[in-house]
C-alpha cells in the first residue's frame, strides 16, 4: 500500500469553507514531524520524552509564473480577515501532488508569512508558500 498524509490524520471541518485549488508549478516539500523532545547530555547518553504520538504534515508549494487573477485569489486569502486571516483561520487544499487517482482534499493553514514576487511584465509568482496540514475532508 503507498501510504499518503491522508491515512495518518482525522476528518475535520475547516473554519473557512474555500478549497485552494490553484495546481502548484512545484510541490517542494511533503515534511512530516514528531513531538519528540531529545535531550543530550555531556557524555553522549540521551532522554526522548515523546510529547504526542501524532505526526505533523507541512507542504511546501511554489508557483512560478500565475495570472493576476490566481495569485489575487491567494492573496486575498491569506490577507482578508474572514477567510484565512494570515495563519488564523483553516481552509481546504486540494492536493496536487498525489497522484491522480488518490488526490485528496486536506484542511490546512498557512503555516508562515506570504510573500509574493511581482514581474515587471505583469506576472506574479510565489516562491515559496508553507501550509501545516491539519486534518482531510472525507472522501
Amino acid at each position: 500500500m503507498a501510504y499518503e498524509m491522508y491515512d495518518y490524520l482525522s476528518t475535520i471541518a475547516p473554519d473557512y469553507a474555500y478549497t485552494l485549488n490553484i495546481q502548484p508549478h512545484s510541490q517542494l516539500i511533503e515534511e512530516g514531524q514528531k513531538n519528540v523532545h531529545v535531550k543530550e547530555y555531556d557524555d553522549g547518553s540521551e532522554t526522548r520524552i515523546v510529547r504526542s504520538s501524532q505526526t505533523v504534515f507541512y507542504v511546501t508549494l511554489q508557483w512560478d509564473y500565475l495570472n493576476e487573477t490566481d495569485a489575487g485569489t491567494i492573496f486575498d486569502l491569506y490577507h482578508d480577515a474572514a477567510k484565512a486571516n494570515g495563519l488564523a483561520n483553516t481552509f481546504r487544499w486540494n492536493n496536487y501532488g498525489e497522484p491522480s487517482g488518490s488526490r485528496h482534499v486536506y484542511v490546512v493553514r498557512f503555516a508562515e508569512a506570504l510573500a509574493r514576487n511581482i514581474r515587471p511584465a505583469g506576472s506574479y509568482g510565489y516562491a515559496s508558500v508553507k501550509l501545516k496540514i491539519l486534518g482531510r475532508i472525507a472522501d
